[in-house]
């Protein structure tokens, strides 16, 4: 889902320490000795209101879009939309719920600043429940873990998307031309089968992700940027012109597919794990709630209109991306591959989580003259894994859902909701928010289930055939 995805990593993370970054104690900010007197300090150097607002978009927008075309057909073309509208209230809902909860317990233990897993342990510790008490150092682990499985859910769904593209672009080669005509008939040359595609990738993808340096690697997520925000103007361009006519499209899907629905919608909009960073690197965090209402907005209303007008589009013969929807010319041909230009390098990027959380203490564990050497062989290790995972599911549409049904549901929806119950229980909660967040939790748990085993059993016996993209 998302093209630029920050964490608590990405900055000097005091929250678990007694010194500011500056370096003094905490207590000796401007005198405060009690929590009320606490307020939230932005960082001299840090982002201003439009770049925080243009990292919330590219911390929201990825390849989650491109699939919610096929999102609103597994719900219909009226209950797809309103589905989306009600999933990005409730995912902002769920984002200022763990910034309010993070600012809790900065106030209350004069910490600078907290990330997801630190509120999360901090939360346990005040519940009334002992054993959540006693184990509260599992929170961040649980946290990370999710964490993990998001990150490289993403990846393996890079792969796939990358395999089905260039598989189209090469099949299509030689009947490629300046016609660009929906109706132009174009023989399909027979190529390799996607899975082939993946594994001749991963060469390429692992000397990318040795690439350490943050700074580096954001050269590479500006270019991906620029590339993608190009595409979707053009792929805009195409979908708005010439929409048949929409009175044969069913307003509600048939239910079995809905949890699919839910899986790819929660997959685009599970941007919460990039708030709290977010926030914490502001110039004036007081600022950030605004921003987060605007920039979630923008999002939603991108996910809607992508995802309604694709559909109106193309219809029942909508694929898993929109970009294999697109005519077999040059024009679209090159924004298939500017867009996996850009999903490539990202890849990079999204990479960069998961290898900060995993590989560090594997390496400290080893000699150190060859630390360099393990850390380069898990970082082989690891981008296999999701290439195999990718190439033993090859479907970008059961991919994004799995990812989102499993993982995205429960940081967005789950645990932030069941923070904010343990953060403020014990001093006090008004039964009807306890039901709020406990119906949101249910809602967020059953798409959890449902929407894994409906993936499941879609890639396991698929209701219809797969359309062959060659």
């Amino acid at each position: 889902m998302s093209t630029r995805r920050l964490r608590s990593e990405d900055y000097n993370d005091y929250s678990s320490t007694d010194v500011t970054p500056e370096g003094s104690p905490p207590a000796a900010i401007n005198g405060f000795a009690h929590p009320e007197s606490y307020q939230r300090f932005g960082e001299t150097n840090g982002t201003t209101w439009y770049q925080t607002l243009i990292h919330l978009l590219k911390g929201n927008i990825g390849t989650g879009l491109l699939g919610l075309p096929l999102a609103v057909k597994n719900a219909g073309i009226l209950l797809g939309p309103v589905s989306l509208v009600v999933m990005g209230v409730v995912a902002v809902h769920c984002m200022s719920i763990l910034v309010k909860c993070a600012h809790h317990f900065c106030h209350r233990f004069q910490k600078q600043f907290l990330d997801y897993g630190g509120a999360v342990v901090y939360g346990l510790e005040a519940t009334p429940v002992s054993w959540l008490r006693t184990h509260a150092a599992w929170g961040r682990r649980v946290v990370a873990l999710f964490l993990i499985v998001t990150q490289l859910g993403f990846c393996c769904v890079y792969f796939v998307f990358l395999a089905d593209n260039l598989r189209q672009v090469v099949a299509a080669a030689n009947g490629t031309s300046n016609d660009c005509s929906p109706n132009r008939t174009v023989v399909m040359t027979p190529t390799m089968d996607s899975r082939l595609y993946m594994l001749s990738l991963l060469p390429f993808v692992v000397l990318l992700t040795f690439i350490q340096n943050l700074k580096v690697l954001s050269i590479f997520s500006m270019l991906a940027n620029v590339a993608m925000f190009v595409s979707l103007v053009v792929i805009y361009q195409y979908i708005v012109r010439d929409i048949p006519d929409p009175r044969d499209l069913p307003l509600a899907a048939a239910w079995k597919t809905y949890p699919l629905f839910f899986g790819t919608a929660i997959f685009a909009f599970e941007g919460i794990g990039v708030v709290l960073p977010l926030e914490n690197k502001m110039k004036n965090p007081q600022q950030f709630p605004a921003i987060l209402y605007v920039g979630m907005a923008i999002v939603t209303t991108l996910y809607i209109s992508l995802g309604v007008l694709g559909y109106l589009r193309f219809g029942a013969d909508i694929q898993a991306s929109i970009t294999l929807n697109l005519p077999n010319c040059w024009l679209y041909q090159a924004v298939k591959l500017l867009f996996s230009f850009g999903i490539f390098f990202t890849y990079a990027v999204q990479f960069y989580v998961p290898a900060e959380i995993i590989i560090p203490p594997l390496v400290a564990r080893g000699p150190e003259r060859w630390g360099w050497l393990i850390n380069l062989l898990l970082r082989l290790a690891l981008v296999s894994i999701t290439c195999v995972l990718a190439v033993l599911i090859p479907r970008l549409d059961i991919v994004i859902s799995l990812v989102g049904s499993i993982s995205s549901s429960a940081l967005a929806l789950i645990f932030s909701l069941l923070l904010e119950i343990a953060t403020y229980y014990a001093e006090g909660m008004h039964p009807l928010l306890i039901a709020k967040d406990l119906l949101i939790s249910l809602f967020g748990f059953v798409g959890f289930v449902v929407g894994t085993y409906e993936a499941l059993v879609e890639l396991i016996a698929p209701a219809a055939a797969v359309v062959n993209t060659t």
